[in-house]
């Protein structure tokens, strides 16, 4: 196997409410290389960092690209720079790019750090004093909170991987309404599901694929494989000029966010986990359509929220009766909740205690404290005063999983379709 000595580029924080995108710079930069015969190693990468960091960006993801690290670095080098500059919107106070560039093999010790930035905070004068300690070239615009992804865009190791096509729009078109076929979506997820997936929350009659932000992204398609996407783009109408295009390898849908917790007691807020409990009470529902439940295990217990914009999620979890015992997936926020994102179902509560019934079929009632039950009808009581378990029918099922719908599934988080359930 042929080694190339690679320069590692990483971008992020470019992200801006007002529109900009990192991704789509680092497809204006990918332009700008191959104008002046600059050529990829692999694909862009995508990486989805940390969901409850307390600076996120949207979406809170950084790129990288790889080029061979030969005479034409220098020139790579200013391209880059000089589009950071351009496209930018530095009014934005949440606009704080870094560029990283760095020369050589990625190390155990880099690895770790991107898996820190995903399950942690880092903070900015921590990701710098990594970069350097590792011989990362530093650029920091503003206060240069993206070399904290930069450095976990380049680093992170993609066991499971899934890509997105990313198409966009003409800049005279950024913010207005975008012109998508949605019938054109449907038939592409019809020809090319699971291969591709997240393209229509059909509960909710949802267009998944196009933003609800006025980025310059056009639509995004998410696939297992690249080759689909370049079939799903040719299927997609869309009423308005394709200004650019591009394929990304990304760590989205691969519950690499998750972390397997040993128990309650263990999480962290603002981490993000895997837990068994037991569901202490039934789900009640608040004001704004929030539903919230309690799970504990021997070591204490957390709330758990399925949020409004989960829509039916509510109404399985509101199924979930105390005893029922179930692993959960999800994120510790702000209110130090649980924001449930899947769950399964280990073994169900399914007994219910009920009053006895009486020999001529009617169900008694309670004869009073300890004394027993009796019979309105015929009078007859007994003195025993527990109640009788009976085998009840519940909606959900044992080893069942249970997810959110597409139109609030978090980047990081792995859908059903992709998970191996046999």
């Amino acid at each position: 196997m042929i080694m190339i000595n690679c320069l590692h580029i990483g971008i992020d924080d470019t992200d801006s409410p007002d529109g900009m995108c990192t991704t789509y710079l680092a497809s204006q930069i990918i332009n700008r290389f191959e104008d002046n015969g600059i050529e990829l190693v692999g694909y862009p990468r995508l990486i989805r960092l940390n969901p409850f960091a307390r600076h996120k960006t949207r979406g809170n993801g950084g790129v990288a690209l790889r080029i061979e690290n030969d005479d034409k670095a220098g020139l790579a080098k200013e391209i880059v720079l000089e589009e950071v500059e351009k496209l930018s919107m530095f009014d934005c106070d949440n606009t704080n790019p870094g560029v990283i560039f760095y020369d050589g093999e990625i190390t155990k010790e880099m690895q770790d750090y991107a898996f820190r930035a995903i399950y942690e905070f880092i903070t900015i004068s921590e990701a710098e004093d990594f970069g350097k300690s590792v011989g990362c070239e530093i650029h920091k615009f503003k206060k240069g909170r993206g070399i904290i992804g930069s450095i976990a865009a380049i680093s992170l190791p993609l066991s499971d991987c899934t890509y997105e096509l990313l198409a966009y729009r003409a800049p005279e078109n950024f913010g207005t309404p975008r012109r998508i076929d949605h019938e054109s979506v449907y038939e592409m997820d019809r020809k090319t599901f699971p291969d591709t997936f997240e393209n229509i929350d059909y509960s909710e009659d949802y267009i998944a694929i196009e933003p609800k932000t006025p980025c310059p992204v056009l639509y995004g398609i998410r696939s297992n494989t690249p080759d689909v996407l370049i079939e799903a783009k040719a299927m997609v109408e869309v009423g308005e000029v394709i200004d650019d295009w591009c394929i990304f390898k990304t760590n989205q849908h691969t519950d690499m966010h998750i972390q397997k917790a040993q128990d309650i007691q263990s999480m962290r807020q603002f981490g993000c986990y895997e837990v068994v409990g037991t569901v202490k009470n039934k789900p009640t529902i608040i004001d704004g359509g929030h539903m919230f439940f309690y799970i504990a295990d021997d070591t204490g217990e957390i709330e758990c929220g399925a949020y409004e914009p989960t829509k039916n999620f509510r109404k399985i979890v509101s199924h979930l009766r105390p005893g029922d015992v179930i692993r959960v997936y999800g994120g510790i926020g702000e209110q130090n909740t649980f924001n449930v994102e899947k769950f399964q179902v280990i073994e169900l509560n399914d007994i219910e205690y009920q009053n006895p019934i009486c020999e001529c079929g009617k169900k008694m009632t309670s004869a009073g404290k300890n004394k027993g039950f009796k019979c309105k009808k015929c009078g007859r009581r007994i003195k025993s005063s527990k109640k009788v378990p009976i085998k009840i029918q519940r909606f959900l099922e044992n080893a069942q999983f249970y997810e959110t719908p597409v139109s609030a599934r978090r980047h990081l988080s792995k859908p059903l379709c992709r998970m191996d359930l046999s």
